[in-house]
Parts: structure tokens; C-alpha cells; sequence
């Protein structure tokens, strides 16, 4: 399905998601600060918490772990120039506008009455017309002075009508002649053509992400369809010979948290999730897997360590992937690791810990899956700690907390293999290396569900 064409349509023919990825980060829109309106900026890490200690193996600070994720979707969208796409607007939702948003029609597209009422010619009293005016029904024959018609919210105004009487603003005599209770001011409660925008007129920028009113107003301006950058396509790869995908745990065996989790979490981070494979500890297998898939993003759980199966590492050096980044200085998520395999083809190996490959998806997958979105950043946000969170020496530190009133309260049950701190969290406290004292002011990454986001809405 297309959209009537549209000097934005004809615009955007020689814009790619690259230009549309710049466009966001030049006006990056409205501020994505803390969205329950609280909070302060984020102030810049200091450069011992950047670059951490020198014996800390090769592992890469947090915040600059996120920005080499970034960096290296901004190269792969200039690598390979990615088509915008035609969307149906029950399909647009979550993407990133690539044309602007130009009205096709004035909006309201003719005079309208504003309430139910009656449509009146000249001053009071007014003989009643028989017959009625309805919302998408033609329209009605002029009026002439001393004249109304019944009419209702949404209707076409009749020619010469001087204003719409309010139901509720008028009376009739025993004569059946209309009376109105106050002063009637020319051109009350109706809504005139173009009242809201004209035809041509821009109504929203590239760079936009649509959201639910978004797609109403797309509709109210005539549109079918919306140009948008495409979704960064995803292949999810499940290792372990240890889970399972139904029943309870036993003899050694787990449920596999991870298959059920990371989809939605992918989409709701503006991704395409073509397949969850569950390959097992097969290093064969995974080769497989990894050299056949043609999507921009290949996310591995597990092995991603030096363990006798643990595959990552030894698949990635057999097909000549470059790591940008092998471990981070975050717990947990420490093994975390995002190679280049292509131009423009990433893979992100998540740890197995489900905790931890969490922080693995929002320290790595959602800052690259957002710029090959062209989704404008979030900017940071601080809130006060209640209660006191020990730090690691070294390492930056995500726990899970809930925003109450002013503040974050961490939760408890925040270890590497544990999920439920973020199934009741709103958001994850970035605590830096030796903790954070109660009333810190402390970094948070929002949860997409939690800050009423449009990725819940993803199916």
C-alpha cells in the first residue's frame, strides 16, 4: 500500500536511513529526559570511572562500551545505504519517520460545527427547518436570515450560517421558533476549514518516532501509509545444552529464561525478530548459524566466556570477526562482547545469566538497535538513591530499582542468574565503581514498559 503522493514523498526519494539517522541526531526532537518530569541531567562521568583500572584485563568501560555501539551502527548505516520503506500505517508504529510529514489536506477539510446544536442564519428568534444535519451526510442548502437547522457534531455547516447555538444555549416557543439563552458571537463553535493546517503544510519532521497519535494525525492528513527507516532486522541464537523450554527444571537442567525474554525486549528496542534458534553447546552449529544469517543484528546467549563450550569467542577468530568490544567493566554482564562481521552486520554475545544478559542488551544491543532505528537517544537522567547500593571496585554496577515519589529504591535480588529484581523494576540504576551512598543522585535506564514507552504495544 502507498500514500497519495506528497511533495514530502517526492522529498524523501533520495533520502536513505543514513541521512535520516543524521537528521535525528542534528534535532534529536523533544526531550527524552526522565518522563515522570523528575530528575536531573546526567553530569559526565569523571575520567577515572571511564577508564577504570589498566589491570582490568581488555574489558571496555560501561558508558564507553554503549558508545562503540553506537559508532558502529552510525558506520554500518553508512556502509550500506538501507532504503527507506513504505509502511501501512497499522504496521508504523515504534518506526522512525524518513519523509516529513506533510499535510495531503486542510485539516478540517470544510467548515464543521464544533457542537450539537442548531445552525443559525442572522439574529434570533429562528424558524425550524424539518429536517436535520448529520456528521458525513451532503450538504445541507444555505440558510437564509431567520433561519436554523438542527445539526450535529462533526456536520458540514450549511452556506451563510452566522454560528452554531449550543443545544444546551437554546429554546423553543410554543410556536416552535428558536430562542437563544445567551449571546450568540458570529462563528461560534464552528470549526473553520483549515483551521488546523493547511494542504503542504509540514506537520512533523524527519526523525519522528510514531507514536499512537502520530498514526491519528497521519490518518486525519490523509495518509495511508508512512515513509520510515525499516527495522533492524534480528536473529536471536539460543546456546546451551543445559535449558529447557517447558516443564520444570530437573537432573541438572534449567528453563530456558532467555528464548521468551529477548524477543519482545529486542522489538520493543525497534528491531525485527526473525528467528530464535536454539542450537545448544555445538560450535558447529553456531558457526552455521552466525555465516548464513543476512540480518543486521545476530544475538548469541551464552559462551561467551573461555569455558570448555563456550563457543563465541572461537567462532568469531575462525570467520575473522572484528571485536569492538570483548568484556565490559559492568556487573553483571562482564563477559558481555559485540564483534563486527560484516560491513554492516554486528553480532552481540550476551552472558547466559539472565541478569546479566540484560545488562548485555542495554549496554550493547539498545544503543546500536536505536541508531540503526534512527530513534533519537533518551537523554540521561539522575534520580536520589533511598537506600545505599555497594559497589564493585572497579566495575560499573546495574540494579534494578522503582521509582517512588522523588526517588529509586534498588531491589533486592539483583545477582547475575536472577530475574525477579527486573520483573518488578522500572528501571535500572547505573551505580558507579565503590557504590553509591543513600541520596546519591544516581543514572537510570528506563525499562520501555516502565516508561509507558510505545515498545509494549509491539506484537
Amino acid at each position: 500500500m502507498t500514500s497519495p503522493g506528497t511533495r514530502a514523498d517526492e522529498e524523501a526519494d533520495d533520502l536513505d536511513v543514513e541521512e535520516a539517522l543524521a537528521l535525528v541526531q542534528e534535532n534529536p526532537g523533544p526531550a527524552h529526559r526522565d518522563p515522570r518530569g523528575r530528575g536531573a541531567p546526567v553530569p559526565q562521568h569523571q575520567d577515572d570511572q571511564r577508564h577504570g583500572r589498566a589491570d582490568q584485563h581488555r574489558a571496555t568501560p560501561w558508558p564507553e562500551a554503549r558508545t562503540t555501539a553506537e559508532r558502529a551502527a552510525r558506520a554500518a548505516a553508512r556502509a550500506v545505504r538501507r532504503t527507506p520503506v513504505s509502511v501501512p500505517l497499522d504496521a508504523a508504529l515504534g518506526l522512525t519517520l524518513a519523509a516529513p510529514l506533510a499535510a495531503l489536506t486542510d485539516l478540517p477539510s470544510f467548515d464543521s460545527s464544533a457542537m450539537d446544536g442548531w445552525a443559525v442564519a442572522g439574529p434570533g428568534p429562528w424558524a425550524v427547518r424539518d429536517e436535520g444535519v448529520l456528521a458525513g451526510h451532503a450538504e445541507a442548502g444555505p440558510l437564509t436570515d431567520g433561519e436554523a437547522v438542527r445539526i450535529a457534531t462533526g456536520a458540514r455547516i450549511p452556506p451563510d450560517t452566522t454560528a452554531v447555538l449550543r443545544t444546551e444555549h437554546g429554546r423553543t416557543d410554543e410556536r416552535g421558533r428558536l430562542h437563544p439563552v445567551r449571546e450568540v458571537v458570529h462563528g461560534q463553535d464552528i470549526r473553520p476549514r483549515g483551521q488546523e493546517c493547511r494542504s503542504g503544510e509540514q506537520l512533523l519532521p524527519v526523525g519522528t518516532l510514531v507514536t499512537p497519535a502520530v498514526l491519528g494525525l497521519a490518518a486525519a492528513a490523509g495518509y495511508d501509509a508512512l515513509t520510515a527507516v525499516p527495522r533492524p532486522r534480528v536473529d536471536v541464537l539460543v546456546l546451551g545444552d543445559e535449558l529447557l523450554t517447558a516443564g520444570l527444571p530437573h537432573d541438572g537442567l534449567i528453563r530456558d529464561a532467555l528464548g521468551p525474554m529477548l524477543p519482545p525486549w529486542l522489538r520493543a528496542l525497534g528491531a525485527e525478530v526473525r528467528t530464535v534458534r536454539r542450537i545448544g553447546d555445538d560450535a558447529e552449529a553456531l558457526h552455521r548459524a552466525v555465516t548464513t544469517s543476512d540480518a543486521d543484528l545476530i544475538v548469541t546467549t551464552g559462551g561467551t566466556a573461555a569455558g570448555p563450550v563456550d563457543h563465541v569467542h572461537p567462532t568469531l577468530r575462525r570467520i575473522g570477526a572484528e571485536l569492538l568490544v570483548d568484556g565490559v567493566k559492568a556487573r553483571p554482564g562482564h563477559p558481555m562482547l559485540l564483534a563486527r562481521l560484516k560491513d554492516d552486520q554486528h553480532l552481540v554475545g550476551l552472558p547466559g545469566n539472565p541478569l546479566a544478559a540484560v545488562s548485555g542488551l542495554l549496554t550493547l544491543a539498545e544503543p546500536l538497535l536505536r541508531t540503526l532505528a534512527a530513534r533519537p537517544a533518551p537523554e540521561p537522567y539522575t534520580l536520589p538513591l533511598r537506600d545505599a547500593v555497594h559497589g564493585h571496585p572497579y566495575d560499573t554496577r546495574l540494579v534494578p530499582v522503582v521509582l517512588r515519589g522523588e526517588g529509586a529504591v534498588p531491589l533486592r535480588y539483583n545477582g547475575p542468574a536472577m530475574l525477579r529484581g527486573i520483573a518488578a523494576a522500572d528501571a535500572l540504576a547505573v551505580v558507579p565503581p565503590g557504590g553509591a551512598r543513600p541520596g546519591q543522585e544516581t543514572e537510570l535506564l528506563d525499562l520501555p514498559w516502565a516508561a509507558g514507552g510505545i515498545g509494549v504495544c509491539f506484537t
